[in-house]
């Protein structure tokens, strides 16, 4: 039996044994099938209760015993005798007090009676009843004042001595003197106190013979102190000894605690258990119950029914160890009754008396080392105080020294063990248990971290239970399990006061672990803990309590659960706390895997079923029964409901998501949203029905909310059911309040943009008009508003955060769209205001227009007269800078949109879900036409000078005017370099007009030219220039492009880029257009004459008229004449500069500083060569010396726009990137053909030509998907233009998207310039030579020939790549 494998066996025969024969084995540990009565149970708990009584330590008293008398006798004879020292120096007064004493005295004496005095001797109330006495005499006016005038120390002392004898003679019999003896030792102790006054205040020092005299009276008055050394005595009573007497015992209620307890928990009052003892007590004695003992250690020796036997144990060692305690505890307890009651003893032969034995000394042993845990509630021991812890030898104390007495096991021959000893204990626990917890004067234990504050049993109660389970003789596990079967049963009962706490605290109050005592050894563990020493009916019975309790524990948290969902559930930590400590943790619990499953099942279903039921409660709450009257809010009512309660539940649950298998949140997602998503799905399709047959619209935000509402729902449903699709289609929808959003948006961005700049003054945004502006604060309000307007109206979709991809782009292609449209009105609007401030009159124009005809024909002859060129510096606004840095604060703005809508995914995501080319339908399209005006040439002179002030106006065949360029004056071969973009579904007639500005009088017209904008010309989506003859004189250039308007995001944001970058050009070019007068009167051949000649002679008039005879040679001009030359235009530049410097922006003022370097640029190139061109020009070629000056000038206004700090030698203007553009480097070569002869030209021009024309071809046959060129229909200089056209677009809307994109293709353009060399600048230096005039013609056939059979054959690539010649009409996709 020592393996494991034996015990396993032993275990299983003894189960098997008890559940086969369904028998008890003992009377003892089993329970029976009787009724027990109230009054039963009563009685035997009461004698149990008497017994203790009888058996305590009896209590003793001290019983005092007076001693003989004796007589005193005295060393003086008298008071008097001890007072000669004092008296025989009667007028010395060194023995005299000093002055103020009796003060300090009175204050002394005070204290003493007070209880202040720090001498102990003091404290005595003998002693301050004679100070006292004294007290009262001394303080009387009389004495005290005879006291202060005579100082003497005897009259002091005697006076005391005669109150102190007369205090203490009080209530003495005649003939008694031992006061006698207690006077001298008062008399003492005042001596003794006078003393210490006069030592705390230093009097001493002064009377010394005093204080000698005061020591040697104390000493003699201490002589006979010995006498006092009793108690008796020192009281003033004669001396004795004291004896201790055994007090004999009442038998009443009230000296019984035990009994009290036992009345209280059956209701009765001390009268009536009076009664019962009193009727009893003669049956209820120390005698019967010895021989209790003796009959129980009978039977257990016979192994009789009425004791445990070795069958009732899993195993035989068990029963062995059981054995030996219960031997060692009945030694015990006999030996308590003998020694309580010596005279049992006494009828007992001495030799079956029990001694003492040390070898039965065992750590194993029973009851008295055995710690009860129900004894823990109370902090005595649970042993009963007459059992002494001393082994004792009871072998002699056996069945053969008792009277012979019948055995049967069917009667019961016990005085104080009840028929049924577990029966009756289990009914005493349930009565007691239910007594302390009604017990409202019972406090409950303290609440800590881990337990809450619970009441179980009662010290009292404990005490009594411990007893009762000693002389009943309950086997220690036994009496455990059979209070948890009452706790169970009371529990299962449902009994208020038995709670989850209760179940809970009794359990640990079982498992808690004894304290470590030397007496108390690990006796308790090894039977609680080790549960092969348990009885097999305490087993039996510990597996039902738990089975029992598990169902009940299920039962609960299954109802728990079904409240869950609800606003304040019950806790479920309670009941899972007590499964998981206390059953499934207990190794004598099992349960089948199959039920824990079907128990998991039906909750599940419970809760699924709650959730169905809770959600028809909130629908019938939320959603009116009427269909006419729902709304969207009623839908978002129900799913906030919804979400609000998943989300209480999820956070409910969040740290136990699990409860026995089961998820409250999955079991209420995955029944609830479904049916939510369907019913609003049909409540939703209803509301939009009724809506549109009744002809009104839902509110938008109703369906933005609804969204947000139906979304969240959705999020939900997909984190808890992943693979279950969402029934309800949620944007297909809903789409269509964002449209409605969209269009509403669309249709008031001009009334937006309109307000925004009516309300804005176009000013530096300044505290302080004097302050400087910082760079933040040089654009204005109104562009921030609009932005202001884009943005909200774009986050307002964005928050949406729609779940449809290709929706969510299309949205933000519309929105792009409507961002677009408002751009383009704000800046119309803005240019429209700046070209009215910049296109004012000066004062002095203002004069003159005042001024009749006659003045004004005489005011211009004078003028031309004296060779005057009035150039008046303009005076610029302020506003019109302002205006200028919104236009560049806009493209900043819409760059940051750009990226923030992430405009390329929108695109992507819209070009993944088109269609494949074959299938899409075709539709009308709108194409965008970009005519740039470049420059005209040879026009008619139309004023008395000689010149005109040319600028051009497109307009359409109906006469409605598309466009409008700035003047140039003073100019019959002007450069405007202005767009215009013009939108069209079909083929478009344009009339491009030039005309005359005029000061005074109607505007002369130039010329007129018209061109033909047909899309079908232009599939190749590739730039065509196009000479246009004037019906007049002269020709004009226009540059055409087209690109297809679609509905694409990044063609909208292309758009908005370009429109803001043409009007930011434009106003930048009417700027520079101000200033440009005075760089053209600066920079002119008039300028170079003056300097190269020193006045007008008749060789100079020779010269002029004749072109071609060679140049004297005169005297160069001085550095210093040639700056000087300048300084007038430096001076106005820096004027100007300085007022733009204090409103535009860093950006802007380097724009409008490049844009007049490019000014200066075309100055320069024009003083030095003719425009393009395939005719002869009048242009004169200058002389080496006029060329030198040139380009110093080129030189010094380089290093006037860069502007390098000498200081730091860092650049502050225009970049160097900027100032050496292509046509700075074309005019810097033409230093190494200026001067070359004619034919040096014409051979250099055609092999640069070969070349060009080869690389052209080459790149033309690299190319996979070829484009059509240009049509060969060109006017006049076409093929000089620098060779075949690019088969690069340029300009596109979608490079122009945003300011990245915009950069990289400037600077592509500037790359592809300088790595692409041409001829142009030596066949604008051939015009200025008469025998180059058959060469440009000749070379201007071979370019159109050329380019006529190149898009020949591109043409032709193209057509059998399209498949038979077919042509699309529709744009392509990027």
């Amino acid at each position: 039996m020592s393996t494991s494998s034996t015990q396993s066996r032993g275990i299983n025969r003894r189960f098997n044994s008890l559940q086969s024969n369904g028998h008890a084995s003992i009377d003892g540990s089993h329970p029976r099938k009787r009724a027990i009565t109230h009054n039963e149970a009563y009685l035997y708990a009461l004698r149990v209760a008497y017994l203790t009584y009888l058996l305590q330590p009896r209590a003793r008293r001290t019983q005092h015993v007076p001693a003989p008398s004796t007589p005193i006798h005295r060393s003086s004879t008298s008071i008097n005798d001890l007072m000669k020292d004092f008296t025989l120096i009667r007028d010395s007064k060194s023995t005299r007090f000093p002055h103020g004493f009796m003060s300090e005295l009175e204050r002394r004496l005070t204290g003493v009676l007070m209880g202040r005095e720090k001498k102990p001797e003091y404290n005595d109330a003998t002693i301050k009843r004679t100070f006292a006495a004294f007290f009262n005499a001394f303080t009387e006016q009389s004495f005290k004042k005879r006291m202060e005038k005579d100082r003497r120390v005897e009259d002091l002392v005697l006076i005391f001595f005669s109150n102190a004898t007369k205090e203490l003679q009080k209530g003495k019999p005649p003939g008694d003197d031992s006061w006698k003896l207690m006077a001298d030792r008062h008399l003492a102790l005042f001596v003794r106190l006078i003393s210490l006054v006069l030592k705390d205040h230093d009097w001493v020092r002064d009377r010394p013979e005093l204080a000698g005299r005061l020591a040697t009276l104390e000493s003699k008055l201490l002589a006979h102190d010995q006498d006092l050394s009793s108690t008796s005595a020192r009281n003033g009573t004669s001396a004795g000894t004291a004896v201790e007497v055994i007090i004999p015992p009442s038998y009443e209620v009230k000296d019984m605690p035990m009994v009290q307890v036992v009345a209280r928990i059956f209701g009765l009052t001390n009268t009536q258990v009076q009664s019962d003892i009193n009727k009893y007590k003669p049956v209820w004695t120390e005698r019967a119950a010895l021989q209790d003992l003796k009959s129980y250690q009978t039977y257990l020796n016979l192994n009789s029914k009425k004791t445990l036997r070795s069958d009732d144990f899993h195993f035989d060692e068990a029963y062995d160890c059981w054995r030996k305690g219960e031997d060692h505890d009945l030694s015990q307890m006999m030996l308590a009754i003998i020694q309580s009651s010596p005279e049992l003893a006494k009828s007992t032969p001495g030799s079956i008396l029990p001694k003492f034995n040390r070898q039965m000394s065992s750590p194993d042993s029973g009851d008295a080392s055995y710690p009860d845990n129900l004894s823990r509630a109370s902090e005595t021991s649970e042993r009963s105080p007459y059992v002494i812890d001393q082994p004792v030898d009871m072998t002699t104390l056996s069945s053969g020294s008792q009277s012979p007495v019948s055995l049967s096991d069917d009667e019961n021959s016990f005085t104080f063990i009840p028929p049924d000893p577990r029966s009756f204990y289990r009914f005493m626990v349930a009565e007691a248990l239910t007594y302390d917890l009604n017990d409202k004067t019972l406090q409950p234990s303290e609440a800590t971290a881990d337990a809450p504050a619970v009441k179980l049993f009662s010290k009292q109660s404990t005490e009594l239970l411990n007893e009762l389970g000693l002389r009943w003789r309950i086997h220690p596990v036994s009496r455990m399990v059979l209070s948890l079967d009452v706790v169970r049963e009371k529990y299962i009962d449902q009994e208020k006061e038995y709670t989850l706490d209760t179940l809970d605290a009794f359990f640990n109050f079982i498992k808690a672990q004894p304290p470590d005592t030397k007496k108390i050894q690990a006796t308790m563990n090894s039977w609680l803990h080790d549960r092969t020493k348990w009885v097999v009916m305490d087993t039996a019975l510990y597996q039902q309590i738990l089975s029992a309790l598990h169902e009940a524990l299920m039962r609960d948290l299954y109802n728990v659960m079904q409240q869950c969902y609800e606003s304040k559930p019950p806790s479920i930590g309670p009941i899972m706390y007590v499964l998981e400590t206390h059953i499934y943790e207990d190794s004598s619990f099992s349960k089948s895997q199959e039920e824990l499953d079907a128990f998991t099942g039906a909750l599940h279903e419970g809760l699924q079923q709650k959730a169905h039921d809770i959600y028809r409660s909130y629908l019938e709450k939320e959603v009116p029964p009427n269909e006419q009257s729902w709304e969207f809010y009623h839908v978002i009512g129900l799913g906030k409901a919804v979400t609000a309660l998943a989300q209480k539940i999820q956070k409910r649950y969040k740290k136990n998501p699990e409860i026995m298998g089961v998820n409250p949140l999955t079991a209420l997602v995955e029944t609830v949203l479904p049916l939510y998503a369907e019913d609003a799905r049909d409540i939703v399709t209803r509301i939009l029905d009724l809506a549109q047959a009744s002809g009104h619209e839902v509110p938008i935000e109703d369906g933005f909310q609804l969204y947000g509402e139906l979304v969240d729902i959705r999020r939900v449903h997909g984190e808890v059911l992943p693979k279950v699709p969402f029934p309800f289609p949620i944007e297909a929808t809903l789409a269509e309040f964002v449209w409605r959003w969209i269009r509403m948006t669309e249709s008031s961005i001009n009334d937006w943009v309109d307000q925004a700049i009516k309300q804005d003054q176009f000013r530096v945004r300044t505290e302080n008009p004097q302050q400087i502006p910082t760079e933040e604060q040089r654009h204005s309000v109104s562009v921030m508003d609009i932005f202001s307007s884009f943005n909200q109206t774009i986050d307002r979709v964005v928050q949406l955060n729609w779940d449809d991809d290709l929706q969510y782009a299309r949205f933000m292609t519309a929105l792009a769209r409507m961002v677009g449209a408002g751009i383009a009105r704000y800046c119309d609007a803005v240019e429209q205001r700046f070209t009215r401030e910049m296109d004012r009159l000066s004062p002095e124009q203002e004069a003159a227009a005042s001024q009749t005809k006659q003045e004004k024909w005489l005011q211009l002859a004078k003028d031309t007269w004296n060779n005057k060129d009035k150039i008046e510096p303009f005076q610029f606004f302020p506003e019109s800078f302002v205006k200028l840095n919104n236009i560049d604060f806009a493209a900043q703005q819409l760059d940051k949109l750009e990226h923030e809508v992430n405009v390329d995914a929108c695109a992507a995501v819209i070009q993944s879900h088109a269609p494949p080319v074959t299938q899409r339908q075709k539709k009308t399209n709108n194409y965008v036409f970009t005519i740039k005006i470049v420059e005209a040439e040879d026009l008619k002179a139309c004023d008395m000078n000689g010149s005109s002030d040319p600028y051009v106006v497109l307009g359409d065949e109906y006469q409605k005017r598309l466009a409008k360029t700035r003047i140039v004056y003073r100019n019959l071969n002007p450069r405007w370099d202005e767009s215009v973009d013009i939108i069209t579904q079909g083929p478009l007639n344009i009339i491009a007009t030039v005309w005359d500005w005029d000061a005074m009088g109607d505007h002369d017209c130039v010329g007129r030219a018209s061109l033909k904008l047909d899309p079908s010309h232009f599939g190749d989506f590739l730039p065509r220039e196009y000479w246009l003859d004037l019906d007049s004189q002269g020709r004009i250039l226009l540059r055409v492009s087209m690109e297809g308007e679609r509905d694409d995001i990044q063609f909208y944001f292309g758009k908005a880029f370009r429109t803001l970058k043409r009007t930011e050009r434009d106003m930048t070019r009417i700027i520079t257009d101000k200033l440009s007068a005075y760089i053209h009167h600066c920079l002119s051949r008039r300028t170079l004459r003056s300097l190269t000649s020193k006045g007008i002679t008749m060789s100079t008039v020779s010269n002029y008229f004749n072109r071609n005879r060679p140049q004297p040679i005169t005297q160069a001009p001085s550095e210093a004449e040639i700056t000087n030359a300048l300084k007038p235009l430096f001076a106005y530049f820096d004027d100007n500069f300085a007022i733009m410097n204090q409103t535009l922006t860093n950006t802007a003022m380097v724009m409008v500083m490049t844009r007049l370097w490019k000014e200066v640029l075309v100055t320069v190139e024009g003083l030095l060569v003719p425009p393009l061109s395939d005719k002869p020009s009048a242009q004169r070629q200058l002389s080496q010396q006029e060329l030198d000056i040139v380009f110093k000038w080129l030189q010094y206004l380089f290093d006037f726009f860069h502007a390098v700090d000498e200081e730091t030698g860092e650049a502050n203007g225009v970049p160097l990137g900027v100032l050496r553009s292509p046509k700075y480097f074309d005019i810097t070569t033409l230093n190494f053909f200026y001067f070359e002869s004619t034919d040096a030209l014409i051979r250099t021009s055609e092999r640069m030509a070969s070349a060009t024309a080869a690389r052209q071809q080459s790149q033309r046959n690299r190319l996979s998907a070829p484009a059509s060129l240009a049509s060969p229909a060109f006017g006049g200089a076409a093929g000089l233009m620098g060779g075949l056209p690019s088969t690069r677009r340029s300009k596109s809307i979608m490079l122009s998207r945003n300011l990245g994109t915009m950069k990289k293709a400037k600077e592509e353009k500037w790359k592809e310039a300088q790595a692409d060399p041409n001829d142009d600048m030596i066949l604008r230096i051939l015009r200025m030579r008469p025998e180059a005039e058959r060469y440009l013609k000749d070379r201007s056939r071979q370019r159109e020939r050329l380019a006529a059979n190149a898009a020949a054959e591109i043409i032709v690539k193209q057509s059998l790549m399209a498949g038979g010649g077919r042509m699309t009409g529709n744009l392509p996709r990027r």
